[in-house]
């Protein structure tokens, strides 16, 4: 007697074989999915730069993502503050191409680098606060840039949008309960703060900081440099930083830049290097 298949088994099985086809292809398709590519917020390419005709760099080429926190290292006088200048638009180069989250600065208009900037935050080794201002008016002269004139000279004439923002940039900091103290009355790692709340207020794509901690003490100097961490993991922000501390650019760094030698000697992941390899940019 011939057997019979009834339908409803033919059915189960034909779409369990479909079930297990389709897993197999989601299984070789996730086996080659490719991560997200993090935007390229900098890049540099055979960047030359010289004074009264001393080649301070040549051929220095590197990126940036976004969100990377990266170390410049190296002795003094190998161009390390000059080429956060040239980064910034500030002084031109001999030679190469700058490319600041997609403005070519050799090409840009000063209209165009004016907006340039206003996405750029910039903390100084001398923090530059105005002394007989209080906390938060210094903060928000960070908009000076964004918005010119007299609005924002000080927290008095700013519009509340600009002060709540200002504040707003202090409470990242922690140093919003000193808003109202004048700036000459600040610990030195207060007054860091406080300039790196004066740049975070306009939300600046990428923040540049020349030596932050030079001048700090070491309890000082770890907190600046936790809060430049931070703001990089959460706020996505890139981070560019110069320093001589070795166990910084180690800890706080993904990448390290090195320049020695009218070049740059170094582009490595932080991870990959050791204590050792750093200090013999300075040798």
């Amino acid at each position: 007697m011939p057997v019979i298949r009834s339908s409803t088994t033919s059915l189960v099985t034909n779409l369990a074989v479909k079930t297990l086809d389709a897993a197999t292809r989601l299984n070789r398709i996730g086996a080659n999915v490719i991560a997200p590519i993090s935007p390229i917020d900098l890049r540099v390419t055979e960047l030359a730069k010289s004074f009264n005709g001393v080649p301070i760099f040549k051929h220095v080429t590197f990126e940036l993502t976004r969100s990377e926190v990266v170390a410049i290292v190296g002795a003094n006088g190998t161009g390390k503050s000059t080429l956060l200048r040239c980064l910034m638009g500030l002084i031109p180069t001999d030679a190469g191409e700058i490319d600041v989250l997609d403005t070519k600065l050799r090409s840009a208009s000063n209209a165009e680098l004016r907006t340039l900037r206003s996405k750029m935050g910039l903390v100084s080794q001398k923090h530059n606060l105005v002394p007989r201002l209080s906390v938060l008016s210094n903060v928000v002269q960070g908009f000076l840039g964004q918005k010119p004139g007299v609005r924002h000279w000080c927290q008095s004439f700013a519009p509340a949008s600009s002060r709540n923002r200002a504040m707003a940039a202090l409470e990242k900091v922690g140093l919003a309960h000193l808003a109202s103290r004048r700036s000459d009355r600040l610990s030195g790692g207060q007054s860091q703060r406080v300039a790196i709340a004066r740049a975070l207020v306009g939300k600046p794509n990428i923040l540049i900081a020349d030596e932050p901690t030079a001048s700090l003490d070491p309890a000082a100097g770890e907190d600046v440099m936790e809060l430049f961490f931070d703001l990089a993991r959460q706020e996505g922000v890139t981070v560019i930083f110069i320093s001589h501390n070795i166990a910084h650019a180690l800890q706080y760094a993904d990448r390290v830049l090195g320049l020695a030698d009218a070049g740059m000697q170094l582009d490595e992941r932080s991870e990959r290097l050791s204590a050792a390899e750093l200090r013999g940019l300075y040798d």
